[in-house]
């Protein structure tokens, strides 16, 4: 056999199940079709940590409220900025109240602590600065936000330093089941394996004789990414709850910014999505806003199969909108049962740490002086708005699964994303890129193959 155990995909689960497993005695391989490991995380950094009140389906409720009882303790051992804060989910209206406090009810019955319905006094108490007539809420101390892909490249890099193999820019063809356990086929290669867990969302292999088919309830959430310095702005995670299914949520980063949700049946334009979010934010000004955007919200569409585990084949289907707050518990139910059925045992030479990096911008005085000290490209400021370092870019390229693309870079240090979106370094991130990985600018890409950033030079020098 090849590996022990093959995971396919490297999305936050796909690195989060590679972690887990990597605690133990196994040969691990993780097969990713992109350039870069979760690639599929939204542009916005910050992803809310649900607790399970508002999940349908009881299971989902149940592996939120878990994985929002592991993340602190994770993110707190990999150094990943997370935040508990409040959330209050409110209602204006007589068919939105029945709507929170059926929520509010199921909610209890599951036995989510610290959860609150509360009226319009304890609200304006709990949130002074909320400007909308809310008449009930659900109030919850259990919410947190937390930057996802940081999350996904901590579980990829401690995986990696244990171990593991990441094949980038594979592309699963199919899984076939062998005498003594599988044979997955690749678009450069050919593995067999004694276990394989499938987390590529949608797709179906020969292996996969009873497709399964999500009920795909996705809807488009518009976002809109807010510059708010003012003195009143909201400190709690508050969603506006309507009658049917859409909603508006507004919800404080973990870089000081407001990011504003709009989900709504109608087909919404920029000054549109304006329009709804000051239902929320009033004071709204368009020449705030840094970025929009937008993303799918995918309700209740994950699936995890595990009718062939005795055979050793796992698949976690679909997607989920609080897949980051699910991936720990996922992850963790996924290991043990892989762990007894190959009866393997633990790692002695396991390390649990994370490479140490640093954040300029967040450093105080005497720590940025004395990091300079060591190294002087950390005193080189290459992205002006978001103040990072070039020091802080080369040490992302270098890292295990270091970045290999501009959108690798930008995501891993925040680099392009302050008010001039990349004008005056973006040039700069490439030729950085270029020098560490020893190519011509013109090969360096924005995401993907066919992505170059410079389609050529001006003009050719043979000498100078």
């Amino acid at each position: 056999m090849d590996y022990d155990v093959l995971v396919l995909g490297g999305g936050i689960i796909g690195c989060a199940v590679a972690y887990e497993l990597s605690k133990y005695n196994l040969n691990i391989a993780v097969i990713e079709k992109d350039f870069d490991i979760a690639d599929d995380i939204s542009f916005a950094n910050t992803a809310i940590v649900y607790d399970g009140v508002e999940a349908k389906d009881d299971l989902m409720s149940r592996l939120e409220h878990m994985g929002n009882g592991m993340l602190e303790d994770i993110t707190k051992k990999f150094n990943v900025p997370f935040k508990r804060i409040g959330s209050l989910r409110i209602a204006e209206t007589e068919e939105s109240i029945k709507k929170i406090e059926a929520m509010y009810n199921v909610a209890k019955s599951r036995g989510i602590e610290n959860i609150h319905l509360i009226d319009d006094k304890d609200i304006y108490d709990i949130e002074p600065n909320l400007k909308s007539n809310v008449k009930k809420a659900i109030y919850s101390t259990n919410t947190a936000v937390v930057r996802p892909y940081d999350l996904a490249i901590a579980y990829g890099e401690v995986a990696f330093d244990n171990g593991v193999s990441f094949r980038l820019e594979e592309i699963v063809i199919d899984i076939q089941r062998i005498a003594k356990g599988f044979k997955v086929t690749t678009n450069k290669n050919k593995f067999t394996c004694r276990v394989v867990i499938n987390t590529i969302p949608g797709d179906n292999y020969t292996i996969d004789n009873n497709k399964v088919n999500i009920d795909k309830q996705g809807k488009t959430v518009h976002y809109l990414l807010v510059e708010d310095k003012s003195n009143d702005k909201l400190t709690n995670i508050v969603t506006k709850v309507n009658a049917g299914e859409g909603f508006i949520i507004q919800t404080p980063t973990l870089n000081g910014q407001t990011l504003i949700g709009v989900n709504s049946k109608e087909c919404l334009n920029f000054n549109g999505v304006i329009k709804k979010s000051s239902e929320l934010m009033p004071e709204i000004d368009r020449k705030n806003i840094d970025n929009i955007f937008y993303d799918d919200y995918n309700k209740e569409g994950m699936i995890i199969d595990d009718s062939q585990i005795e055979k050793g084949y796992i698949k976690v289907t679909g997607k989920h909108y609080a897949e980051v707050t699910i991936a720990p518990a996922i992850s963790n139910l996924i290991c043990e049962t892989i762990v007894e059925n190959l009866n393997c045992a633990l790692d002695k030479n396991f390390v649990d740490k994370r490479r140490d990096s640093y954040r300029f911008k967040s450093l105080s005085k005497k720590e940025r002086n004395d990091l300079i000290s060591l190294d002087d490209r950390y005193g080189k400021i290459v992205c002006l708005c978001n103040q990072v370092s070039e020091g802080e870019i080369v040490d992302c390229i270098r890292r295990p699964l270091g970045a290999r693309t501009v959108e690798g870079v930008k995501r891993r240090t925040g680099a392009t994303f302050g008010k001039c979106h990349g004008s005056y370094c973006i040039s700069k991130i490439i030729n950085i890129l270029a020098r560490e990985t020893g190519k011509k600018p013109t090969e360096i890409v924005e995401d993907s193959k066919n992505s170059k950033v410079l389609v050529s030079r001006i003009k050719e020098f043979n000498e100078v």
